[in-house]
């Protein structure tokens, strides 16, 4: 809950979210703060990290997770890392401009593979961690014109694959959370883009091409999201591990 006070079993724990400055981003920041944990927020949008920390009593960090280099300025000492921050690009394949699937790769796979190995060897250091990535039901399935994003999530999955292997003698998990859509700025902006491409008035891209696999009607919501990467930031989450989530309405069942 927003302006709760912190404590629970995350007190004196650290936490760094990318994206955190809206969104799923936003929601875990205040679901691990809410748990006890100490907040780093990171996000491309300074006024938006600034206000997000300002919400929790954390730090802001002004970074594009583009930029290799900026990422070793982050902090190194987390005990509860959650890769969220990504983009989205919708194009056919012969259209998609080659440099913006080099940038989803560089935003997507390979920040959270070097925050990853930015902080684990603290994790390993104190024999606890938990590293949380933000996938998405497209890390488990396809969709067409999505082909850097699919490609991100995929390499994703496997990375978070690694880590949990390598991380549990150390005592540190590593899981995938799978989101159908979320009712997000990410998501709200895809429905434009999707009208263009489907042809189709904004008003019926929701359930026609968002929802179009998904037996459970409706956007998820940001706090559902946070609620289960705060469970998977527990001691009770700890036996799960190199595992992939889905919380996308039966989509990955149906």
């Amino acid at each position: 809950m927003e302006g709760a006070p912190a404590h629970g079993d995350l007190a004196g724990r650290s936490a760094l979210v990318t994206g955190g400055g809206s969104g799923i981003g936003r929601a875990c920041v205040h679901a691990l703060a809410a748990a006890g944990a100490k907040l780093h927020v990171v996000d491309r949008d300074g006024p938006a990290a600034e206000r997000v920390a300002g919400e929790v009593g954390g730090s802001a960090h002004v970074v594009d997770l583009a930029d290799a280099d900026a990422i070793q300025a982050l902090p190194a000492e987390i005990d509860v890392l959650v890769n969220n921050a990504g983009l989205q690009h919708v194009a056919p394949l012969h259209e998609f401009p080659p440099e913006m699937f080099t940038l989803i790769q560089q935003v997507m796979v390979t920040a959270p593979f070097l925050l990853i190995r930015r902080c684990v060897p603290h994790m390993y250091a104190h024999g606890w961690g938990r590293i949380v990535n933000v996938s998405s039901v497209h890390g488990l399935r396809a969709s067409a014109y999505k082909a850097a994003y699919v490609a991100a999530k995929h390499g994703l999955e496997g990375l978070s694959k690694v880590a949990a292997i390598e991380g549990a003698p150390h005592g540190v998990t590593s899981n995938c959370v799978n989101p159908g859509y979320v009712r997000t700025p990410l998501v709200e902006n895809q429905i434009q883009a999707q009208a263009r491409t489907h042809g189709l008035p904004a008003s019926e891209v929701v359930e026609k091409v968002l929802l179009d696999r998904t037996p459970v009607k409706r956007l998820i919501e940001p706090a559902e999201v946070a609620a289960l990467v705060r469970w998977l930031a527990s001691d009770p989450g700890g036996s799960l591990t190199g595992a992939s989530v889905p919380l996308d309405g039966a989509w990955t069942a149906n």
